[in-house]
């Protein structure tokens, strides 16, 4: 679901998508149609000649991957301090050896 203010929903960027890549407008001319960049047009464009309609969706702005996580151990830990023992962020660090900001 686009938000309130999106220049663009998925019906109007299927639209434009189409008017670039099966008609053959030039990017610039279709992108002053839709009132949004050059930059933001081709990049419809380019995602509907490679997947089709189906990319016209939002996608997921989750990390496919985190590498640097935080352990389970290490979060249970966490978990424990502040439900049973009632401690901050900067006390929790301290005792774990820690970034406080890790521990927020």
């Amino acid at each position: 679901m686009s938000h309130a203010n999106a220049a663009l929903t998925p019906r109007a960027r299927l639209r434009l998508a189409r008017l670039i890549v099966d008609e053959g407008w030039p990017v610039a001319r279709a992108a002053e149609r839709y009132n949004v960049s050059w930059p933001t047009a081709k990049r419809w464009a380019d995602r509907y000649a490679e997947a089709g309609p189906a990319a016209m969706a939002d996608r997921s702005s989750r990390p496919h991957r985190s590498p640097a996580r935080t352990p389970q151990p290490q979060v249970r830990k966490i978990v424990h301090l502040r439900w049973k023992q009632r401690l901050g962020p900067v006390q929790i660090a301290g005792r774990l050896g820690m970034a406080a900001s890790t521990v927020h």
